[in-house]
């Protein structure tokens, strides 16, 4: 059996999710959000490694672009017998189980590990089960094991004007405790990621309330009917598995069992089972309409979280706007125009863009977006950071209506298609 540390780290997690990207990998989503999370990664992982001064990077690829893991462990080896002081993707094989540790640091008496996540939450659960694993496979290897360290991102940090400081940028975890903790569960991890991992036949698991959300939930609620209990609108997911386990799965069981109580949600399953179309409460969309005058502008914001801060001022995974779009009816029955900004690509955008609010939007005209708060909040940045353009800014902000509020409040509803449920 090969198993490398993410394998082992989605065993621990969901031993159906590993079998399922083992022998299903197109039930996986590989979206653009995914792929971004992976080069956050990357870019993280390459600045740890200037952590602790000057290191030496093992990584070998074969002719076809894969890691040539053989020659890695090769590597490793060669650098620790040399007394290389930090070792990048430091490779270790014991009987099948391999790993890369992100950052191997020589100490007296042995090494340390130091894995790197481009994450603020140091003590996730499923960091100490990676760590767990690593230490089990260098400890199989004849490593003396001295240290086991998780390097996150310290969300207190604010870039300065002098350029990044790697040191404060980074936050590191002692896991040592946890690590040799966890080091009692490794060895049935591992046989379970032997089970269900050499078998052809799907493991048989109830849904959880982990379930809900998950990337594989698609996959593994594929027997459901749909609707059914799990896309009720703002149903507390300790419901849903209670629901699911009584077999009160589709919207005509729970109809029957009288369960549900919510007059949003019996509403939703109404109007579904009895084809009822579309639903709506005149007199409170009339009165929202009434707050909407002309000259009438439709604002929507396009931000980036970089984890790694460039604009002085900020700390990591801070929404930083560079675009928007905005189109705008001068008065009733007039054409709709549109207006739009665009950043310079690496450049700092905010002040460019607070100008060009306060060029394209006048301080006293209704705006829309749709969730409010998300356009707000990045105006009201603006105005803190730009005092010269505050008032303009904070004049917009004000004026602001939420175009979410009729459908967050259920005054319409449509069932068609169901996918498109209370907001």
């Amino acid at each position: 059996m090969y198993l490398s540390k993410s394998i082992y780290v989605r065993v621990w997690s969901c031993p159906k999710g590993a079998w399922i990207s083992k022998y299903y990998p197109e039930a996986v989503p590989q979206d653009e959000g995914k792929m971004n999370r992976f080069r956050t990664g990357d870019e993280v992982g390459d600045l740890a490694r200037g952590l602790f001064g000057p290191s030496v990077n093992v990584t070998a690829y074969m002719e076809d672009g894969k890691l040539d893991l053989p020659r890695m462990i090769r590597n490793t080896e060669e650098e620790m017998a040399r007394g290389t002081e930090v070792i990048c993707e430091a490779a270790f094989s014991y009987e099948g189980l391999y790993c890369a540790v992100d950052l191997l640091r020589k100490e007296k008496g042995g090494w340390a590990i130091y894995e790197v996540k481009s994450s603020s939450d140091g003590l996730q659960d499923k960091y100490i089960a990676d760590v767990s694993y690593q230490k089990y496979v260098l400890e199989h290897c004849g490593v003396k094991v001295t240290g086991v360290y998780l390097v996150c991102i310290d969300t207190d940090y604010v870039l300065g004007p002098e350029g990044l400081d790697v040191r404060s940028f980074f936050r590191i975890n002692d896991l040592g405790e946890q690590a040799a903790a966890e080091q009692a569960t490794v060895p049935g991890v591992l046989e379970t990621a032997e089970r269900v991992l050499s078998s052809e036949e799907e493991p048989q698991t109830e849904l959880s309330e982990e379930c809900k959300g998950c990337e594989l939930f698609p996959w593994c609620g594929r027997h459901l009917p749909s609707p059914s209990v799990f896309d009720l609108y703002r149903l507390q997911k300790k419901k849903m598995i209670e629901y699911y386990r009584q077999g009160l799965v589709s919207y005509a069981d729970l109809d029957k069992a009288g369960v549900i109580r919510n007059a949003t949600q019996k509403r939703q399953m109404d109007y579904f089972l009895n084809d009822l179309g579309t639903y709506t409460e005149p007199e409170k969309i009339r009165k929202f309409l009434g707050q909407l005058t002309y000259p009438l502008y439709f604002l929507d914001f396009e931000t980036m979280m970089p984890a790694v801060p460039f604009c002085v001022g900020t700390h990591p995974f801070a929404q930083i706007p560079f675009q928007y779009s905005l189109h705008y009816i001068e008065h009733e029955g007039w054409e709709l125009k549109h207006r739009e900004f665009l950043a310079e690509s690496g450049t700092d955008p905010r002040r460019a863009i607070a100008e060009a609010l306060c060029r394209d939007i006048p301080a006293d005209v209704c705006v829309t977006a749709y969730n409010k708060r998300f356009e707000c909040g990045r105006i009201h940045e603006l105005a803190e950071i730009f005092p010269d353009l505050a008032d303009h800014l904070l004049a917009i902000e004000g004026n602001i209506v939420d175009l979410l509020e009729p459908f967050q409040k259920g005054w319409y509803y449509n069932t068609e298609p169901t996918n498109l449920t209370y907001i």
